[in-house]
């Protein structure tokens, strides 16, 4: 297995960090943190003021070039004071951030929305991706979970020349019917043929074990399934995938968080086009892929993320696991880079839990 290049990164952040001397981390430290606090560039008389060491403001600015060198700190204008770049940002993140316990007010404002009694997941699913939006003031996305169950059989049928449905029924009794467009050509014996493919090879699978190996093995037993009966596989294994279905929902909330009065208007079409992609369902697989490369929140700043890295946006998110600790969804904050990591961390952390926690209570 490939190396993460995250752990290749959090490795030359913490040597970067321990060959910086202590005045250059604090100073680093405290414009990160009058950023994250104003979003202001801070200029080196600022900084003589709130040091542990009490020097003149040309050594800050010295230091402060040190660090734009490393390129750690940006100057926005020649006369004006740093701001931290991607990288600082990442560097202080992965190396300098605190993060606190979940405040409790916080946390009650999003208990609060399982005080209804709802049966419907979806409903309460919706409500806390609110909640987290206006716990954090940023914009909330909540990735629904699909239908885990283990697959006990799977069925064509034919609704016209360009209309078929296939029917999917689980071990936990639970169907879905879902339609799609059939190949060209296609026989009431090659759709039996297609089923009977599938149902030899999908029990005691879930539909996300079955898409990992079903194109290996058409394309290894070719032979014992004709091309037409393979063109069925694959169009019906393309409705499984739900986008756009009750079955995987992405839900955005608090857009206009992320639209308030400061934003500059170079900046507005950037996030309106982030928000048009997200309602489009677009990468909603690779949102969920972005949490399963380990346990626990992850930050992503920028461009580190393809989906954000055009509006300049930051990503919290954390995935959610079912009563066999399986990954089935996550949920997360976008905001700007100069977010609040510390708070934004532990309520994200503390939603994707609870999310968990009741998906497994009632599953």
């Amino acid at each position: 297995m490939e190396p993460d290049p995250r752990d290749t990164w959090m490795s030359d952040a913490k040597n970067l960090l321990e060959d910086m001397n202590d005045r250059s981390r604090e100073v680093f430290r405290l414009v990160v943190e009058s950023y994250l606090d104003n979003g202001d560039p801070v200029g080196s008389r600022t900084l003589t003021r709130t040091l542990s060491e009490k020097v003149s403001a040309a050594t800050v600015r010295n230091v402060m070039q040190d660090l734009e060198f490393l390129g750690l700190l940006d100057s926005p204008h020649a006369s004006a004071g740093r701001v931290p770049t991607q990288m600082g940002l990442r560097l202080f993140v992965d190396g300098l951030l605190e993060v606190g316990d979940l405040d409790a007010s916080d946390q009650q404002k999003i208990d609060a929305t399982l005080t209804s009694n709802t049966a419907d997941m979806g409903n309460m699913l919706d409500r806390i991706g609110s909640a987290l939006s206006g716990v954090t003031q940023g914009a909330s996305l909540v990735l629904t979970p699909k239908h885990e169950a283990e697959i006990r059989h799977i069925e064509f049928v034919s609704l016209g020349r360009d209309r078929a449905l296939v029917v999917l029924v689980f071990s936990d009794g639970h169907v879905e019917n879902r339609l799609f467009s059939p190949p060209p050509g296609q026989t009431p014996s090659s759709m039996r043929e297609a089923a009977n493919f599938l149902n030899a090879l999908v029990e005691g699978k879930t539909l996300r074990e079955v898409r990992k190996d079903i194109q290996h093995q058409i394309t290894t037993r070719r032979q014992e399934i004709d091309s037409l009966a393979g063109e069925m596989v694959k169009s019906g294994l393309a409705v499984w995938e739900g986008v756009g279905e009750e079955a995987e929902r992405l839900i955005v909330r608090g857009r206009a968080n992320l639209l308030g009065e400061d934003t500059p208007d170079e900046g507005l079409d950037l996030i309106r086009n982030l928000f048009d992609d997200l309602e489009r369902k677009r990468d909603i697989a690779e949102f969920l892929d972005l949490t399963e490369g380990g346990d626990g929140v992850r930050i992503f700043i920028g461009s580190e993320n393809k989906l954000f890295s055009l509006s300049g946006s930051s990503l919290v998110v954390s995935p959610y696991m079912n009563s066999d600790r399986k990954i089935i969804g996550a949920v997360g904050v976008i905001g700007p880079t100069r977010l609040n990591y510390g708070r934004i961390v532990p309520i994200v952390d503390y939603t994707a839990q609870l999310v968990g926690r009741l998906i497994s209570d009632r599953s």
